[in-house]
């Protein structure tokens, strides 16, 4: 079965994840979900993750974040773009999520970058999560 939307199939993936208490996560690779997973681990809501060589398609596996008290980093990851309703912002329009204690990531024309990363760069682009 084809799927329409990878990007939120891998944050529902890691959401459900989360909820079961699960150490680490499975799911067919891609270029975009690399760069989702560079973000996520650079702003340290996940351990680290990896591609695992399979015969018809690269597995990517992340390992999951918990604090000392076994309760997920990541308290809410919500896809904001979507396949039917494409959301863009200008760079002076970057939402600051949770006033700047969550992170959103944006496919920028310097690639997926959160969204203070792009505010120093003055780039806009497609607003594809929002992550806390």
């Amino acid at each position: 079965m084809p799927v329409t939307d990878p990007i939120a199939d891998m944050l529902t993936l890691i959401r459900n994840a989360l909820m079961a208490g699960h150490r680490r996560v499975d799911m067919p690779s891609s270029r975009v979900k690399l760069a989702i997973a560079e973000v996520l681990k650079t702003e340290k809501y996940i351990e680290n993750f990896k591609v695992m060589p399979e015969a018809k398609q690269d597995l990517l596996r992340i390992y999951l974040r918990y604090n000392e008290s076994q309760e997920p980093i990541i308290r809410s990851i919500k896809r904001i773009s979507k396949p039917g309703r494409r959301i863009y912002v200008k760079r002076d329009e970057i939402p600051r999520v949770l006033g700047g204690m969550g992170t959103s990531i944006l496919s920028t024309p310097d690639g997926i970058l959160t969204g203070r990363e792009a505010s120093k760069r003055g780039l806009g682009g497609e607003l594809l999560a929002e992550i806390w």
